[in-house]
């Protein structure tokens, strides 16, 4: 299989960021449209409404994430993401000519299907062409791409809706992401396999089915490490905005601005977080420690959202709406690693990562949903920042407890894996099978 040279792979892994970034403008510029009033009009839409459809691009995103997991495993890297990418941007321009709320779900849950590949096929890519002690670096480059696109998109879709029109944003932005394609065509090499290939992936990917990674303490551990962190995330990417108009008396456009702060925190301690764990672990200290001391410190430092809930004056309010955020960049890159590198054979990465993100989409779905049913019988945004605070809690004990060495997902012999197949019935496949 042809492989990037290796003065290219930094690179890929921004042209990576930067499509993961596209993806979270696509995804997320719905969350200022939400906050403008002639869209919420035309629409009719209530608190409720607007949390379901708020999700609907998370539940087709998290229904497919296992599927491009095996795709990209087996077929590559390259034209899975090529063609991908290309269905979403569309779907996201088409999104702007829609006149009926049924067409909106479907365009919403077009670009869930499509947006699946982004995650599996980057770890596919980082787990063939980083070692340990560069991967929390390759990581956090990457996840700037997924909160800079909330942080650029929230500003940019909320000034093209008070200078244009709801309409012309979706337009816009879908239609100009396709520009991306350009480099990345050129830049990544074909990694299709032939025939010989694609049997010895097959083999490859057949020595840690399905079955072991759900028997993994780890694995579990990292759905709900992935599950609390998102839960967080994706509540600032599809209900800030809202939040900032409707509790604290901001505009469209001042909203757009802060959550564009909020979101280059995390993006900037993301990095430094994943560089400066890289550092440790490149200096003889053991990765799974260090990554699991970031993630806590993460997690607990991300519950001051609630200090933001309680505040009285608007000053403090943004100061901790933006500060919680930043602080959960300590989990970013780490969390990556910890629960789809480090602790996860190679041959499943593609798989696992897929596997991992039904549980980060999952968590998409009910943060958007879950808070708009809590916005509507609070009547304040009090009761969904409490949600956050749990699920924060929960996921730095998770850390803690889940996440060893250990339990790490068995690996089978390939061999044997094969002779199970065709002959199920044969002793000594019995505890493989």
């Amino acid at each position: 299989m042809s492989r990037p040279k290796s003065e290219n792979r930094w690179l890929i892994v921004v042209l990576l960021a930067l499509g993961l970034m596209i993806s979270f403008v696509d995804r997320t510029s719905l969350s200022a449209a939400l906050a403008d009033r002639h869209f919420v009009r035309e629409f009719a839409l209530s608190s409720m409404q607007r949390g379901w459809l708020n999700s609907a691009v998370f539940w087709s995103y998290g229904a497919c994430q296992m599927p491009m997991g095996w795709l990209v495993d087996r077929y590559g890297v390259k034209w899975p993401y090529t063609l991908c990418f290309l269905l979403w941007c569309l779907a996201s321009a088409a999104t702007g000519l829609v006149t009926t709320l049924s067409a909106l779900i479907i365009m919403r849950l077009i670009i869930g299907v499509a947006e699946a590949v982004v995650v599996p096929a980057t770890y596919r890519f980082l787990a063939n062409n980083f070692e340990e002690n560069r991967k929390g670096t390759a990581l956090g480059i990457f996840s700037i791409g997924g909160k800079m696109g909330p942080a650029l998109g929230a500003p940019i879709a909320a000034w093209m809706i008070v200078a244009y029109s709801w309409s012309a944003m979706f337009v816009a932005t879908g239609l100009l992401g396709l520009l991306w394609l350009l480099p990345w065509l050129k830049t990544v090499k074909n990694d299709f396999p032939d025939h010989i290939e694609l049997i010895e992936a097959r083999r490859r990917a057949s020595s840690v089915p399905l079955r072991n990674l759900l028997a993994s303490p780890v694995v579990w551990g990292g759905l709900v490490n992935n599950f609390c962190y998102s839960y967080f995330a994706f509540y600032c990417m599809t209900w800030m905005p809202a939040y900032l108009v409707e509790q604290r008396g901001l505009s469209l456009a001042d909203s757009g601005l802060y959550t564009f702060f909020s979101f280059a925190g995390i993006a900037t301690v993301a990095a430094l977080a994943g560089c400066a764990a890289d550092w440790l672990i490149a200096r003889g200290h053991d990765a799974v420690f260090v990554r699991k001391c970031f993630i806590v410190a993460g997690f607990i430092g991300g519950t001051t959202v609630l200090l933001g809930a309680y505040a009285p004056t608007l000053g403090m309010s943004l100061f901790w709406n933006v500060t919680s955020l930043a602080l959960l960049g300590f989990v970013t890159a780490n969390n990556l690693a910890l629960c789809k590198l480090t602790l996860i054979p190679k041959q499943a990465v593609g798989l696992n990562t897929g596997l991992q993100q039904v549980a980060t989409s999952l968590a998409g779905g009910v943060s958007a949903s879950l808070s708009g049913w809590l916005l509507q019988i609070g009547g304040s945004y009090t009761l969904p920042m409490l949600a956050i605070f749990a699920f924060l809690l929960i996921g730095a004990t998770n850390t803690i407890v889940m996440l060893r060495r250990e339990w790490e997902p068995k690996v089978n012999s390939v061999e044997n894996s094969y002779v199970c197949r065709s002959n199920p019935a044969n002793a000594d496949c019995r505890s493989e099978l």
